[in-house]
């Protein structure tokens, strides 16, 4: 059993010890884990973080927290985020408070304490950037002039060589990218032969190609021609382009003549009409009333009741209130009746070789004188004949109505003409009323 209980103790130790590497990797701690109080460092939310701002934070020295709690909130130039603890612990000192603005990525922010630490007698560690700082002040300028005459020699030897004995070991600026942290994992590669990497990253940034030129998977320069090759492609060469002439500016178009509207013809309508019905009216309201109607009157009367309900033109166009009413589908437009018009006939007399004539025989007695009958100078008398005057008939009272309509439109003039026929042959009396 005593076995049993050592080898959990011992798989349980080492399960801690890997997700404190793992949390170190990641940037979220920097110190070793044998320390009671560790360094909390500024962590790299994105690939392409080096600096934040502390917005505030969620807890103050002191406080106990577990893991996933919400310890602050960064702010940076895309983007706020909060960060979560890893593990439980104790805030042991706050560093940078709230409203720190450029806090680079690794920099200390704040010490956090193990759960059930006693804060006040913990030893706050030294900030780790200066303790490794602190031995490249050391170094003498002795020893500084063949590290760079070695540097030189290596970039000038083959790439095999190049990374076969490294000069000087890399400090770690920026927390390791994901992708590179899961290479070193995959392939258990000592934290101190990490350092000991060449790196080709932008501010010596530990870079994929790195690790994989460092187990042989790829060509030991290839990292560095890659690099000079995205160098070079990063600037476009503009030098062979060749400014276009301007372009002409299209002819305008000459307008094109405006459609010539078709001229409509009038044509006229013309209608006998007699005018015998009217006239005994009108002699019947001379006798009897003693008052004398023209002629003009009954023909004016009559045209106006006759331009009442005429049928729609075909030259006309809809109204505003008949094409709303067409959309909403209550099709008032059509040729219907229900149009008044305005026709004024012109009337025009029948010739008089029309007129019937009758020639009349008259015989005028003379007186006869005594003298002349005595004497017998009587002479005969003959019949006297009179100018032949018109008899009054249709033929006498009857005129030519006629108007003038445009071209299309000649059921419209001869249903007026038709009506005003009506009214004056027919019924003149209801003109007077």
């Amino acid at each position: 059993m005593a076995s049993i209980a050592a080898a959990c103790r011992l798989s349980s130790r080492a399960v801690t010890r890997q997700l404190r590497r793992d949390v170190q990797s990641r940037g979220y701690r920097s110190s070793r884990a044998n320390l009671a109080a560790q360094n909390f460092t500024m962590p790299a939310l994105s690939p392409t973080m080096t600096e934040g701002n502390i917005a505030t934070w969620k807890v103050k020295e002191g406080d106990s927290f577990v893991a996933g709690d919400v310890l602050l909130e960064i702010e940076t130039d895309k983007a706020s985020m909060d960060v979560e603890a890893q593990d439980d612990g104790i805030v042991a000192k706050i560093i940078k408070g709230d409203g720190e603005k450029g806090i680079p990525v690794g920099a200390r922010i704040g010490v956090l304490a193990e759960s059930g630490d006693d804060i006040s007698s913990l030893e706050i560690p030294a900030e780790e950037s200066a303790q490794a700082e602190a031995p490249k002040k050391q170094e003498s300028p002795k020893e500084q002039q063949p590290v760079k005459q070695a540097e030189a020699k290596e970039e000038s030897a083959e790439p095999v060589a190049e990374t076969a004995a490294p000069s000087h070991k890399s400090t770690r600026e920026y927390p390791l990218l994901p992708s590179v942290a899961h290479l070193i994992h995959e392939h258990g590669i000592a934290a101190s032969d990490v350092d000991k990497i060449k790196r080709t990253g932008p501010k010596n940034q530990l870079l994929k190609g790195d690790i994989l030129a460092h187990l042989g998977q790829i060509s030991k320069a290839y990292p560095k021609e890659l690099a000079g090759r995205v160098e070079k492609l990063s600037h476009l060469d503009l030098s062979n382009i060749k400014i276009a002439p301007p372009k002409e500016a299209p002819k305008k178009a000459a307008p094109a003549p405006a459609p010539e509207a078709p001229v409509v013809q009038d044509i006229q309508v013309a209608l006998p009409i007699s005018m015998a019905a009217a006239l005994e009216v009108q002699a019947r309201i001379q006798k009897k009333l003693g008052i004398h109607l023209p002629l003009s009157t009954f023909i004016a009367r009559a045209s106006d009741f006759a331009n009442d309900d005429l049928p729609r033109s075909k030259n006309a166009k809809p109204s505003q209130d008949e094409l709303f009413d067409d959309i909403l589908g209550l099709n008032t437009i059509s040729s219907s009746y229900g149009v008044r018009g305005n026709f004024l006939p012109q009337i025009t007399a029948l010739p008089h070789t029309a007129m019937a004539t009758v020639p009349r025989v008259r015989t005028v007695k003379q007186d006869v004188d005594v003298l002349d009958f005595l004497t017998g100078k009587v002479r005969s008398t003959a019949p006297k004949r009179i100018p032949a005057t018109p008899l009054p008939g249709p033929a006498a009272t009857t005129n030519i109505f006629s108007v003038s309509v445009p071209e299309g439109d000649e059921r419209q003039g001869r249903v007026f003409l038709e009506r005003v026929k009506e009214i004056l042959e027919d019924e003149p009396g209801s003109l007077v009323l």
